[in-house]
C-alpha cells in the first residue's frame, strides 16, 4: 500500500516564543503545499517525523508544541545554513 504523501510549512519570526505551524495536509494538500514552496524558492526539506508529530499535535497558526522544538530547530537551521550559502 502507498502511503499518502504528509506536508508541513513551518515559520518563525524573530521574537516569537516558538515556530508557527503555517500549513499542514496529506495526499494533495501535501503535494500542493510542497509545489507553492517551491514555486516561492523556499527550501524543502524531509523530515517524516516531525511531519507526523505537527500533523497530530497542531493546527495552523499554532505555536509548535515544545516537543517538536528541537526537531524544527535542526530543519531551521539547516535551511538557514542553505540560505546563507546561496547568498555567499
Amino acid at each position: 500500500m502507498k502511503k499518502k504523501k504528509l506536508a508541513s510549512a513551518v515559520g518563525y519570526n524573530k521574537g516569537e516564543a516558538a515556530p508557527v505551524l503555517l500549513a499542514s495536509g496529506r495526499g494533495r494538500e501535501a503535494e500542493r503545499i510542497i509545489a507553492i514552496a517551491e514555486e516561492a524558492g523556499i527550501a524543502v526539506v524531509e523530515d517524516t517525523a516531525l511531519a507526523v508529530l505537527l500533523d497530530t499535535s497542531a493546527k495552523p497558526g499554532d505555536l509548535i508544541p515544545p516537543w517538536c522544538w528541537e526537531a524544527a530547530a535542526k530543519v531551521l537551521s539547516f535551511v538557514i545554513q542553505m540560505d546563507n550559502r546561496k547568498r555567499y
